[in-house]
This record gives C-alpha cells, structure tokens and sequence, in this order.
C-alpha cells in the first residue's frame, strides 16, 4: 500500500487556511501540515512527516513565500511547491517560478483546478494554466544552471537587448524610447520573438532569458 500524500499549507489567512485544508482532506488528502508563515513551516519539519508538496502563499509575515520557496528548493529540493496567490500580476509569477513553484494558481480558483493543479505537480513536476505556459514551467523546471545558451534559433542583438529589457518592469512604450525604435517595431519584435521561441506570453520570455542566461539574476 502506498503512503498517503502529505500536503503542507501555509497561509497567514486562518478562515481560508483552514477552509482549504478541509477541503484538501475531502479531496483524499488526510495529512496536511498547517502553518502561519514560511518559518512556523520550516520548523514543523521533521522525520518522516515531510510534505510532497506544499502550497505556498505569498504575502506572510515573518518569512514570505519567495524566502520560503528559496529555502524549500535548497534543502528539501524533492518538495513540490505550488504558489496559491491572490496576485496575478506577472512579477510575482516569474519571481515565484524563479525560486523554485512548479506551478501559480489564485486563491479564487475552482477546487477541481486546485486538486488538478496538485496532482499534475505531483506527477510531472509541473502544472500549466492561462497564467503560465507549460513550455515556461518545463523550461525552467529542467534548466542546467551550467549550461551555454543553446537549442534555440540565433537572435539578432537587438533581440537579445528587448530580452534584457522585458525583464526590467519598464513597459513596452518606455523599452521603445530606451531603444530608440517605435512602440509598433517593438511590438514586431515582440511577436517575431513569441513565434521563433514559441512562447505566448511576455512572462514566458522573461524565463526565456533567464533560463538562458541572458540576464543575471
């Protein structure tokens, strides 16, 4: 018989924590470690009671979720984690998958998508909604820290400086003034970009470049 999957939560939302961890349980997973922010986690670490995935908030006292994914993926990288946010906006997304999420849902979502959302973590590492392409996760997910930029059609030098530029927070029509070239040829190389590398979405380049060590992160 196989052991049950143990499911840590950690929220500094009492009501919602509480509310999710019963419906975790309704939803066939009895173990569920609890905890207020990403310290309180940390410490209720022990033994064999060590989660397969936890599901991570954002915004917590003490030690927030970027801090407590960071810590996760350096000394329990078996540890499955899945940001559960009510931010949808797309720095926090790519700074959640920079420090380790498989996957970003919101606090809104369906519970079918939240136990969709665990399973396929759980079973393939990853999970893909609107917010973040499964090419993106995927990507990020097998990266070699070491590894040259290879495997993709060569970009041109402005190419690679737009990269450079969309993983600041400047917007498109800001990245046009910086390189001198009109909202509408940015928008050009933008959907070039999306087309050569096929990715859908400027979060999805941002990891581009990451990924490939375009921009030191």
């Amino acid at each position: 018989m196989s052991k049950p999957v143990i499911v840590g939560l950690v929220d500094d939302h009492v009501l919602l924590r509480k509310g999710l961890a019963s419906l975790l349980v309704d939803n066939g997973y009895p173990l569920v470690i609890q905890a207020d922010n990403g310290k309180q986690f940390i410490d209720k670490l022990s033994g064999d009671e060590i989660p397969n995935i936890v599901l991570l908030d954002i915004n917590m006292p003490v030690m927030d979720g970027y801090a407590t994914a960071i810590w996760l993926k350096e000394h329990y990288p078996q540890m499955k984690i899945l940001a559960l946010s009510m931010y949808d906006d797309e720095h926090s997304i790519i700074r959640m998958l920079r420090n380790g999420a498989g996957g970003y849902i919101l606090k809104d979502c369906e519970p079918a998508e939240l136990k969709i959302a665990i399973e396929a973590i759980l079973q393939k590492g990853y999970y893909h909604n609107e917010l973040v392409s499964s090419k993106l996760i995927h990507t990020m997910q097998n990266a070699d820290n070491g590894s040259a930029r290879n495997g993709y059609p060569e970009l041109s030098t402005k190419e690679v400086k737009f990269l450079q530029l969309i993983c600041s927070e400047m917007t498109y029509k800001e990245i046009s003034a910086v390189m001198k070239l009109s909202p509408r040829t940015i928008d050009g190389y933008r959907d070039a970009l999306f087309e050569k590398l096929g990715i859908k979405s400027r979060v999805g380049l941002v990891m581009f470049a990451i990924r490939n060590h375009l921009i030191n992160v």
